[in-house]
């Protein structure tokens, strides 16, 4: 089978079986792109997880494209692209359609309070294993820590603090 062929059907099955959006998929990028088949490797994963958040557009389309084209090109990442987003797009088309019936179904509501928590768990499971490829020097851990209060505690956006610690590490880099 061909990877460009490969990497649509296993983005296919990853945009129909992450639940709860980009993050959610983390975990599954690494299984499949990293340890099944070493497409990429840990340190090019949290390559594409700081590319995927600096620029615009949803995470799963940015991994999608990042995974793609690393793997196969332009081709690999259209294949990849398109794979992520065709369940979603076909699934959301029909779930509009059909909200307004199940939206106060108990059925419907109990799936989703079920789904949550496991999201969350992929979120987190992407963040413990990505944490641990990184080498957590003294600023890996100001930056990190100053990064979480400027987000909870000040309600910076994570944009101005991309900026913000982008400025720094280009301001680092030149001296």
């Amino acid at each position: 089978m061909s990877k460009i062929i490969l990497l649509f059907l296993i983005f296919l099955k990853i945009g129909a079986f992450s639940f709860g959006g980009g993050y959610a998929m983390l975990p599954f990028i690494q299984q499949e792109f990293i340890n099944k088949y070493h497409f990429i490797t840990n340190q090019e994963f949290l390559d594409l997880l700081a590319i995927s958040q600096s620029t615009p557009g949803p995470i799963a389309i940015n991994s999608a494209t990042f995974v793609g084209f690393k793997t196969a090109g332009f081709w690999g990442s259209l294949a990849a692209s398109v794979g992520v987003v065709i369940f979603s797009l076909v699934g959301l088309t029909i779930i509009s359609h059909l909200l307004d019936k199940f939206k106060d179904n108990k059925k419907v509501e109990n799936l989703l309070t079920v789904l949550r928590p496991i999201t969350l768990g992929f979120i987190l499971a992407a963040a413990v294993s990505s944490g641990k490829e990184i080498t957590w020097g003294a600023y890996d851990i100001i930056a990190f820590l100053v990064a979480l209060y400027l987000l909870k505690k000040e309600k910076v956006g994570s944009i101005a603090i991309v900026f913000i610690f982008g400025a720094i590490g280009i301001f680092m880099a030149l001296f």
